[in-house]
């Protein structure tokens, strides 16, 4: 069990605490209740375009990075559909400087025409590498396109289109900061060699100071449901054609979330997972195949995302999955194969929580949807799993009309 502590201070930040004596360090996790899908529509990627921000100097601070490697720290960032992340981790006794740097960019950044133009441009070429030049790159923009018609999680995390961050102002910057960059939209979460009472007192010391601000609730409007099948056929210059189908799942604190994540794992995780064995090493009808899930806070995706084997067109692809798919409908999962993927499950979940960084980044998330304590019982979650509930899920959600299917093609015509 991982013993949790909790402490909120008076402008609203939370505070996570697990000590874990076997290590000399600490990390320093900093959740942020802000992500993609807080954006306007019209103004995308901001989110994504702040992770780098916070990089270029805050209010006492002119250089982020300077600091923590001369205390021997590392640190990081990563921005989803919900959240944005960071992370610093220092020897324990240069622990202050964790907080002194990240207390500085909660209270305010730097901001200049000359960082939001450097962080822009690095944002626009991510963009430019992972999405337009990169092959499949637009795959995850195509699909969201058409799984979501009113819910902003219709575009990723890098935002609609380059334009949105070229175009941003340093007012919208600084408005967008003071709207979710504060202290009672935060989680900050504390692990490895450092007391509750010393977490506590540096917390209060550095944090308390920063003032709570006005962060308006969020009221996004619910995806209607999905009636009939969604189809897209789009052909780019690519190696070679490739699937993709995704079905619309349960939020995140849904009690069938942990049913949909084993799903995705018996079609597609190792190589005696379903669809690997059966379509790939067997009837060698793709040449790689992929089922996942995307674990977000309102209704998500389990999609699968296949490269067929040359000479088996799109159309045969994909009705060999569905066929597949029609077995965990119609035969309940036997409890050997059930029971190899919740053993997976739990020995990740055990050697991944050794590490204390990931713990304080596990504390955090659970923290946001329900309580940090949560993490000591989601094994037993997934084990709780039957093979009904598979057949049950499976018959609900993995049908035609609850299911977007792209047909991304690659481009013939100057082979």
């Amino acid at each position: 069990m991982i013993q949790v502590n909790r402490h909120t201070l008076p402008n609203g930040l939370r505070i996570v605490h697990s000590e874990d004596r076997s290590t000399q360090m600490v990390a320093l996790n900093l959740l942020y209740k802000v992500g993609a899908r807080d954006e306007d529509p019209e103004h995308t990627g901001f989110a994504h375009l702040f992770e780098h921000l916070m990089f270029g100097g805050s209010a006492h601070i002119a250089d982020y990075d300077t600091p923590v490697q001369t205390a021997g720290g590392e640190n990081n960032a990563w921005t989803n559909n919900d959240i944005t992340n960071y992370y610093i981790t220092l020897p324990h006794q240069n622990v202050e400087t964790g907080f002194w740097l990240e207390s500085d960019r909660m209270l305010e950044l730097a901001f200049s025409t000359q960082s939001l133009e450097v962080q822009r441009q690095v944002v626009i070429e991510e963009f430019k590498q992972r999405n337009l030049n990169q092959p499949y790159g637009d795959s995850g923009h195509l699909v969201r396109g058409m799984a979501y018609k009113v819910h902003p999680y219709q575009w990723p995390t890098i935002g609609k289109k380059t334009e949105h961050i070229a175009q941003a102002t340093l007012e919208e910057v600084k408005d967008f900061f003071f709207r979710f960059y504060a202290p009672n939209n935060a989680i900050l979460s504390v692990t490895g060699r450092i007391s509750f009472e010393e977490t506590v007192r540096l917390a209060e010391k550095w944090f308390g100071p920063i003032p709570k601000r006005e962060v308006s609730e969020r009221c996004l409007p619910k995806e209607p449901e999905q009636t009939e099948t969604r189809r897209l056929e789009v052909t780019r210059r690519v190696p070679m054609d490739a699937l993709f189908m995704a079905f619309h799942m349960c939020n995140r604190n849904h009690p069938e979330y942990h049913v949909f994540d084993i799903l995705s794992d018996l079609l597609c995780n190792g190589k005696s997972a379903r669809l690997i064995q059966q379509l790939v090493q067997e009837k060698k009808i793709f040449s790689s195949i992929d089922a996942y899930i995307s674990g977000s806070l309102d209704e998500g995706l389990l999609q699968i995302t296949g490269k067929p084997s040359e000479g088996v067109s799109l159309e045969n692809a994909e009705e060999a999955i569905w066929k597949e798919l029609e077995k965990l409908k119609t035969i309940p999962v036997e409890e050997r194969e059930l029971e190899k993927v919740k053993n997976r499950y739990e020995s990740e979940q055990i050697f991944g929580n050794m590490n204390y960084l990931n713990v304080a980044t596990n504390l955090a998330f659970f923290e946001l949807i329900g309580k940090a304590e949560d993490i000591n019982f989601e094994v037993a979650k997934y084990r709780s799993v039957t093979p009904q509930e598979i057949c049950n899920v499976a018959t609900k959600a993995l049908v035609p009309e609850n299911c977007c299917i792209l047909y991304y093609k690659a481009d013939k015509g100057n082979e």
